[in-house]
C-alpha cells in the first residue's frame, strides 16, 4: 500500500519535471533564434531540430512575403544555395555505386578538352582541391548572370581561366568544381541534373517539396527572398539558376531536409561503405589532412564530431549541422541574405548537446 501511495506522486513529479525541462529548452532555443530573427515584420526563417528522427523543435519566424504581409510557416520552401553540393556529391557516389564512374577518374574521361583534365580527378572536384578558377570570383560573371546557360556553356565559361594551384595542393572552396560535377552527372546518367536529383534522390527520400529552383514555375509555399538596403528591403536579384546549377540551385523545406538526413542515415540512397566516403577526411598532396569530405565540412563542435554546410544565394541563406554521435540534426533556412542562420544553428546544436547529456 505504501509503495502504491508513493508511486503515483513520484510519477506525477517526473511528468511535470519533463514538461518543465522541455519548456526551458524551448525558451533557450527561442532566445537564440530571436537574436537574428526577432522582428516579426521582416523577412523570416524556419528552424528545425531533430534527434533520432524525432522532431524536438520546429518553428517559423517573420514574413514569407512582405508584399502580401504573409507570416512564415514551417512548411515554406526556400532556396538552399550551396547546400545543393551535398546532393551533387551523393549523386556522384550513386553513379559510382552503379559502376558508371569512379571518383579517381580524371575529368578528361568525361570532358575531353578540359585543360589539365588528365590531372584533375572527380575526387579533386568533390573536395575543393582541383585548383580550377571559381566562377563566382570572375569579374565577367555579370555578363551571364541572367542568361540561360547549358551545363557545357557554364564549363566553357571558366575552364580556360588560369588555375589557382595544382590539383591536390590545397583546399580552397570552389563552386566551379561542383558545376563540372553536375555536367559529369548528366554525361554519365543520360539525364538532366534536375531529373537525376528528382528521380534518384527527392523521390526515393520522400522529399515532396524539394525542387530545382525556378522563378517561373509556381512553387506552392514558396518563401520570397530579399536583400536589405539602407532604405529598407528589396526583392532579391534575379539570376538564371542555370548559372549556379549543381553548385547551388536547389530548393527545399526543413522537413524535407530532415528526410534527406534520414535517407543518408538509413542507407536508402547508398550502401554504408559508399556513403562513408562523403563523411571522411582526406589529405592533400603534402599529406596534410583537411576538414572537408564530399559535400560536407567535417568539424568538431566543442570536441564533438560534426558535419555541416551552409548556403548563400541571392535573397537566401541556409545552414545545416548534423552530430552523428547523438543523431542530432539542426537546419535553419532564411529568406533574406541579411539574416544568417549559420551561428544561430551552431549555437542551437551546442544547447541541444547540453540538454541531451543532462
Amino acid at each position: 500500500m505504501i509503495t502504491r501511495k508513493l508511486f503515483a506522486p513520484l510519477l506525477m513529479l517526473l511528468f511535470f519535471c519533463n514538461i518543465s525541462q522541455a519548456q526551458s529548452y524551448e525558451k533557450k532555443i527561442d532566445s537564440i533564434i530571436l537574436t537574428g530573427f526577432g522582428n516579426k515584420n521582416e523577412p523570416g526563417g524556419v528552424f528545425l531540430i531533430a534527434q533520432k528522427g524525432k522532431i524536438l523543435y520546429r518553428k517559423a519566424f517573420g514574413k514569407s512575403n512582405l508584399e502580401l504581409n504573409t507570416d512564415m510557416t514551417p512548411d515554406n520552401v526556400f532556396q538552399i544555395g550551396s547546400m545543393t553540393k551535398q546532393f551533387t556529391a551523393i549523386a556522384i557516389l550513386m553513379l559510382e555505386q552503379q559502376g558508371k564512374l569512379k571518383v579517381s577518374d580524371p575529368v578528361s574521361k568525361y570532358i575531353k578538352d578540359y585543360p589539365s583534365g588528365d590531372k584533375i580527378t572527380i575526387h579533386h572536384l568533390l573536395t575543393h582541391t582541383s585548383g580550377i578558377k571559381d566562377f563566382t570570383k570572375m569579374k565577367s560573371l555579370s555578363t551571364i548572370a541572367q542568361k540561360e546557360m547549358k551545363p557545357e556553356m557554364m564549363v566553357d565559361f571558366f575552364k580556360n581561366e588560369p588555375a589557382d594551384f595544382a590539383p591536390g595542393e590545397k583546399f580552397e572552396y570552389n563552386n566551379s568544381g561542383y558545376v563540372v560535377l553536375g555536367y559529369i552527372i548528366e554525361q554519365v546518367s543520360g539525364q538532366t541534373y534536375e531529373d537525376f536529383i528528382k528521380k534518384n534522390i527527392f523521390e526515393k527520400a520522400g522529399m515532396e517539396h524539394s525542387y530545382y529552383a525556378t522563378d517561373r514555375q509556381v512553387i506552392p509555399g514558396r518563401a520570397y527572398g530579399y536583400h536589405q538596403k539602407e532604405y529598407g528591403f528589396v526583392n532579391k536579384t534575379v539570376i538564371s539558376f542555370s548559372v549556379p546549377f549543381s553548385s547551388g540551385s536547389l530548393m527545399s523545406t526543413v522537413d524535407d531536409m530532415l528526410k534527406w538526413q534520414q535517407a543518408l542515415n538509413q542507407n536508402i540512397l547508398l550502401n554504408a561503405s559508399e556513403t562513408q566516403k562523403a563523411f571522411q577526411k582526406y589529405k592533400l598532396n603534402s599529406g596534410k589532412e583537411f576538414t572537408y569530405g564530399y559535400g560536407w565540412h567535417l568539424k568538431d563542435m566543442d570536441g564533438v564530431p560534426a558535419r555541416e554546410h551552409g548556403g548563400s544565394i541571392f535573397g537566401f541563406k541556409s545552414m545545416g549541422v548534423y552530430i552523428p554521435g547523438e543523431d542530432i540534426y539542426v537546419i535553419g533556412l532564411s529568406s533574406c541574405d541579411c539574416h544568417s542562420p549559420t551561428e544561430i544553428t551552431r549555437n542551437i546544436v551546442k544547447v541541444t548537446l547540453q540538454s541531451v547529456k543532462k
